[in-house]
């Protein structure tokens, strides 16, 4: 589905098409109205923030760690003036944006929506300078906010013992030993500095087959980006911050793209909800009477259609969940609450 975003590079302002996922469910989800604030904390190239600030006169609060992102909204500033606000910064700290963006805009710290579109964009997949693909070499980068170590720190650095364990807890690859054995048996000769080597290393590993859907080092790179940006641990504090930023009756719309983050989304909505699952000896107690702070507004999760998908291969794997905050107090969770495993090793 594309919407009313205008060509772009992958940024917005560029010059290449931007298509967003999911984008009319999302919207409809929304459902965005004359003088509501609603925090886009992905804005990546900025499609849904189009879409939303077209859809009512509204205020659009768009939140992106990416230097590159905020570089590139330069042109949606100067189009939608004061509508659109944005602030460099990860989603994982709604909380502290917003009370500052209402001190210096003078507008309500709670808001009446967010929007978040999480992992990867296809964007920054795009750029071969940023490290996420393996498609084009590139320098084995993989940050998001272009800040602290890099994927090439991680498989030069770490153990064989911990590599493994992130290839195999962020990535399922089952040969994850295999390749941790040949990484650092590799580096003691020639630490790796680009994607295409590390690719071309992994896939010597796997192997091949003429049918493989992906590449044999898919899964390796997936799970170097979501553990070195911290992704399963950013998305369960953004969760936690947008509940105690939304008025009841505010709508949390949440796209995501792999399964470890559909599965962090569906039990943290489940739970606010309302909806305890049978409780295991090994977890802390949840209070089954406390009141729902969430309704989930769509139980069956939203995904693209076959015309979205033949457009835009990307939608293949999205889901979207959304739900309605109610009047009743916050608690907030951690993955033991939610039976998950660990989010960081």
């Amino acid at each position: 589905m594309v919407s009313k975003a205008k060509e772009t590079d992958g940024f917005a302002g560029g010059t290449r098409r931007h298509i967003p996922v999911l984008f009319k469910p999302m919207l409809e989800m929304v459902a965005p109205k004359d003088g509501d604030v609603i925090v886009d904390g992905t804005f990546g190239a900025g499609g849904y923030t189009r879409g939303i600030l077209e859809a009512a006169d509204c205020t659009v609060i768009g939140i992106d760690q990416d230097p590159d992102a905020i570089a590139g909204a330069r042109d949606m500033l100067r189009e939608f003036g004061p509508k659109l606000q944005m602030v460099r910064g990860r989603f994982s700290d709604l909380e502290a944006h917003m009370a500052s963006v209402a001190k210096s805009c003078r507008i309500d710290p709670l808001v009446d929506g967010v929007v978040l579109d999480i992992g990867v964009s296809s964007m920054q997949l795009d750029q071969e300078r940023r490290g996420f693909s393996f498609r084009n070499n590139g320098p084995l980068d993989m940050r998001m906010s272009q800040e602290g170590p890099t994927a090439a720190d991680l498989v030069n650095g770490l153990s064989e013992e911990e590599i493994a364990t992130v290839l195999w807890r962020f990535g399922d690859e089952r040969k994850s030993r295999y390749i941790a054995r040949a990484i650092v048996a590799r580096r003691e000769t020639e630490p790796f500095k680009e994607t295409g080597d590390l690719a071309a290393l992994i896939e010597k590993v796997v192997g091949k087959k003429h049918n493989d859907k992906i590449h044999p080092a898919t899964r390796s790179f997936q799970a170097l980006r979501i553990y070195l940006n911290d992704e399963l641990g950013q998305l369960l504090q953004g969760l936690n911050a947008a509940s105690k930023i939304l008025k009841p009756g505010g709508r949390l719309v949440v796209v995501s793209f792999h399964s470890l983050e559909d599965r962090i989304v569906k039990a943290f909505m489940r739970l606010a909800a309302g909806r305890v699952p049978n409780q295991s000896r090994h977890l802390p107690d949840v209070n089954k009477e406390t009141c729902p702070s969430f309704q989930i507004i769509n139980p069956k999760p939203v995904k693209a259609d076959r015309a979205e998908i033949e457009e835009n291969p990307r939608s293949r794997s999205a889901v979207l969940r959304a739900a309605v905050r109610l009047e009743a107090p916050f608690i907030e969770y951690d993955e033991a609450v939610l039976g998950l495993k660990p989010l960081q090793l």
